[in-house]
């Protein structure tokens, strides 16, 4: 069992002991310090903060234990219930929020559970205020309301239908064009709130949604990450069913992938390939990933006539470095779409009508459309750590090594070469090194990602 800190939040597995796991002691003392760091941070007299999640089994008990512990600090809870990762970024700057927690464990399995902290524009908390919540975590230093000033809990379950609503208000969404392509597909909601939020949007837009798992009982039929490996019913239901394609999210409703009319995947990393090759032919600008998506991003951008920046790896920095190039859009290869001019977080709800519009305007088939970007492949590979190595010092040579193609150091290391590119980089949530190549082939991606993996074993060993 495991409970993991970070400046992004809190997030382990339920049950077991107190500060080894995602107990409810440790559910109430992470929501007290966020509480307490909100006052600090903001500074006011009344407090409100807008409270969602996903349907994983433990998320009522979870979303009880944080809104209450709220209350006793005196904190106005606006409770969403069931929800999306977006949907609550989206409702905090509609209700004048000074914050929200969302209650979801994203991809993980369903023993998993988790709090993620939102400042007041609905965006994930910057690394200092990260480093602030934990601290005052650690040093229990949260105080409570007395009675006569506790906060209350007000319940708004309309902010799913709201968040579509704002999507279909987007200009470039282009409800007409997908209504008349008389679309026909078949989505994976996983058991959890996709399964409650897709299928409406797709209604509204006029396409006939094929439901599967679409249950909000968190009880996942398989594994919630949205790789080829765990869609074996999607594809064959795709097929059956004749849909022009499949769609796909994670329980809490952030990233987004697609499979075509054959039942093989678009690739999660052309995702965002797609949608802002659609942005980018309305919206000239540009574009940003981190630094383990796709080269076929920059591709694209560089060919509508802008410019691709990668950041770090981590939804906050990618859109802070959004946020400093202008962007038009961006995100993350791992399906997650970025798009400005509803919120910066990332949107599966927008990502599926951008999707759907380009599609409906192109009249082409989903392999089509892949068949029409840049062909990469990628290979994500790790090596297991021994303990007390010093993985900074193994980087700091890799990255000496190749001194003459010039790495980013920003992010562990990133090496660029001509037809290929490798990413090194220690994982913050395992002992691990993770390493991500792309190239021309499945072959030349793994090759590379072999060799690179034999260089760190005799750099590890000297």
């Amino acid at each position: 069992m495991t409970l993991i800190k970070s400046i992004s939040g809190i997030r382990g597995t339920i049950g077991g002991s107190v500060g080894d796991n995602l107990t409810p002691i440790d559910a109430v003392k992470f929501a007290a310090a966020y509480g307490t760091w909100l006052k600090q941070y903001r500074q006011k007299d009344n407090y409100r903060v807008v409270v969602g999640r996903d349907a994983r089994i433990s998320g009522e008990m979870i979303q009880n234990l944080v809104m209450n512990t709220l209350v006793g600090m005196g904190i106005h809870v606006v409770d969403l219930g069931l929800s999306t990762t977006p949907t609550v970024e989206v409702a905090v700057p509609m209700e004048h929020a000074d914050g929200g927690i969302i209650l979801t464990a994203s991809h993980n399995p369903k023993q998993w559970n988790a709090l993620k902290l939102l400042n007041e524009k609905g965006e994930f908390l910057d690394g200092k205020a990260g480093e602030a919540i934990l601290k005052i975590a650690e040093q229990d230093a949260s105080e409570f309301s007395e009675v006569d000033n506790l906060g209350k809990i007000t319940t708004n379950a309309a902010y799913i239908d709201m968040h579509i609503d704002e999507v279909l208000k987007l200009p470039l969404v282009n409800a007409k064009a997908i209504d008349k392509a008389n679309l026909k597909v078949v989505f994976d909601g996983v058991n959890s709130t996709g399964g409650i939020a897709v299928p409406l949007l797709l209604d509204r837009l006029g396409v006939h949604c094929v439901k599967l798992y679409c249950n909000p009982t968190g009880d996942f039929p398989h594994n919630p990450e949205p790789l080829k490996e765990h869609l074996g019913d999607l594809s064959e239901a795709v097929i059956k069913e004749g849909a022009d394609f499949g769609i796909v999210v994670d329980p809490d409703v952030d990233r987004l992938a697609f499979m075509d009319e054959k039942g093989d995947m678009f690739g999660e990393e052309y995702t965002l390939v797609a949608c802002a090759d659609y942005v980018l032919s309305k919206i000239p600008g540009n574009t940003v990933s981190n630094m383990s998506s796709t080269r076929a991003l920059k591709d694209v951008t560089e060919s509508h006539g802008g410019s691709y920046t990668a950041s770090a790896v981590g939804e906050v920095n990618v859109v802070k470095m959004m946020k400093d190039t202008n962007a038009v859009i961006g995100g993350e290869g791992n399906g997650g779409i970025i798009y400005p001019d509803l919120h910066y977080g990332r949107d599966a709800l927008v990502g599926i009508a951008l999707f759907l519009s380009l599609l409906a305007e192109k009249k082409m088939s989903v392999s089509e459309l892949k068949a029409s970007y840049p062909l990469y492949f990628m290979s994500k590979k790790k090596i297991q750590l021994i303990p007390n190595l010093d993985v900074d010092a193994i980087l700091k040579e890799m990255a000496k090594a190749y001194e003459s193609s010039n790495p980013s150091t920003i992010d562990g290391v990133k090496i660029d070469f001509e037809d290929s590119w490798v990413h090194l980089r220690k994982s913050n949530t395992e002992p691990i090194i993770r390493i991500y190549t792309e190239a021309g082939s499945q072959m030349e991606a793994d090759t590379l990602a072999d060799k690179i993996i034999s260089e760190i074993k005799a750099v590890s060993e000297n």
